[in-house]
């Protein structure tokens, strides 16, 4: 299908806008027709193929994400070529990856290692702070695999040089999540999503008219709590919370897992990255992570992703967009060998964080952004075993009772009140207080 010729554009939003009201549904305004056609054409439309390798930057390429992303590269040879690799506090592995990519970038939160990498990597290797990678004329494609607020300004870089960005930072679209689109959009750039859930949605809407999205279903584990009694939730462990049944990930990703503040964090992505409100958005519990999310649309009918819960597969899925990539990993599904597919509704009491995360998505503004800095701050204080597990909820509730927000934020206030939320929720754990928020209210 071609946009290219007006008359074109003209007949396909005015079918798109008759079968919004044809399947009951409220169609886009006339003033966000245009940019949902922009959004649609870059979905639909494939990228002219070439034989050169495609230029990539990895942030946080030693985190789960990040060292995932290079096995894959690695299946793929000659496919990509790593210009820039941004690590954590893993000095070691970094030193290896560089070693093994020679990347033209590179960079770590301790900058005395500056000179250990740059031996590693080779000569020709310089030291560069993630938006300068994100930003690099060579990059072509980034992928955010960082936590936390670290991913937003290399994400907003990279974007408004109208470069694709694989995304697997919750919290920027969190944060965020008006600001990153509306750049997208503004530089014909394309953001990709890499989180199983999101992927999953993706996958469902290839080919789809979105008017037609009655609404978004996102799967739920359970984390490593599903099975405790909810009484013994005051007594668990730093190390019980990063034991999850299902997947593989990181330590923030996993502990937000046990609260299931992830999945409140990917309700509010799936906002922004689908365009669908926040009350046509549904939580499901799936305990064995095979049916990774489901769109149902405006006939009644529901399609899904399935697949074994292995993060290669949404990440190959976003790096080689628009193709499916042939390989041998992850293992096939075999759905025969599958003694049953259970679903269930979450029981808010049981998990305040979803609760909390769903009415701060629903409230908009600068509040997702006080629920996203809180979070990072009360999970951090939970690993380090200064707080309590469900203490979690307790600190979230009160920066997010506290906080007087705005409804349209610009940028630099977003950021304010990421500051504002880190600096409130620091304050009773340092100084040994509990914090006095009622999280059990309905």
């Amino acid at each position: 299908m071609s946009f290219d010729d007006g008359s074109g554009i003209t007949a396909y939003l005015r079918a798109m806008k008759a079968g919004a009201s044809a399947c009951g549904l409220q169609p886009p305004s006339a003033e966000a027709m245009p940019a949902l056609h922009t959004a649609l054409h870059r979905r639909c439309t494939l990228p002219e193929m070439s034989d050169r390798p495609i230029g990539v930057a990895v942030l946080g390429s030693t985190g789960s994400i990040g060292r995932q992303t290079l096995d894959v590269i690695r299946g793929l040879p000659g496919r990509f070529r790593v210009v820039a690799l941004a690590g954590g506090s893993n000095h070691t592995l970094l030193e290896d990856q560089a070693r093994e990519f020679r990347p033209e970038l590179i960079w770590c939160q301790a900058s005395e290692r500056h000179m250990d990498l740059k031996n590693a990597a080779g000569r020709r290797t310089r030291w560069a702070p993630m938006e300068e990678m994100a930003a690099h004329d060579d990059v072509e494609l980034v992928l955010t695999g960082t936590s936390g607020r670290a991913g937003l300004a290399p994400t907003l870089a990279a974007l408004r040089r109208g470069k694709s960005v694989a995304l697997a930072n919750k919290e920027v679209l969190v944060m965020a999540g008006a600001v990153v689109t509306r750049a997208a959009e503004e530089h014909g750039a394309e953001l990709r999503p890499v989180d199983s859930e999101h992927s999953a949605i993706w996958q469902c809407l290839w080919g789809e008219d979105a008017s037609a999205i009655s609404k978004l279903v996102l799967t739920a584990s359970g984390g490593a709590f599903r099975d405790l009694p909810a009484r013994d939730l005051e007594r668990v462990t730093p190390q019980q919370a990063l034991r999850h049944p299902t997947w593989d990930m990181g330590r923030k990703i996993t502990v937000d897992s046990a609260t299931l503040m992830n999945k409140g964090f990917e309700a509010i992505e799936a906002r922004w990255l689908f365009d669908v409100p926040m009350e046509r958005i549904e939580i499901v519990m799936h305990r064995e992570s095979i049916v990774h999310s489901l769109v149902e649309f405006c006939d009644g009918s529901v399609k899904a992703q399935l697949g074994e819960p292995d993060m290669r597969l949404p990440i190959r899925c976003a790096l080689c967009y628009p193709e499916r990539v042939a390989s041998e990993s992850p293992p096939r599904l075999n759905l025969a060998r599958m003694q049953a597919l259970n679903f269930g509704e979450p029981d808010l009491g049981r998990y305040p964080c979803l609760r909390l995360a769903l009415e701060a998505g629903t409230k908009g503004g600068t509040w997702p952004a006080v629920l996203a800095a809180a979070d990072e701050v009360a999970v951090e204080q939970f690993m380090r075993g200064e707080i309590r597990f469900t203490d979690i909820a307790r600190a979230v509730d009160a920066a997010l009772s506290a906080h007087t927000g705005t409804a349209d934020p610009s940028l630099d206030e977003i950021l304010d009140a990421d500051a504002w939320a880190r600096e409130f929720t620091i304050r009773p754990a340092s100084a040994g207080r509990v914090w006095a928020a009622a999280v059990d209210r309905s």
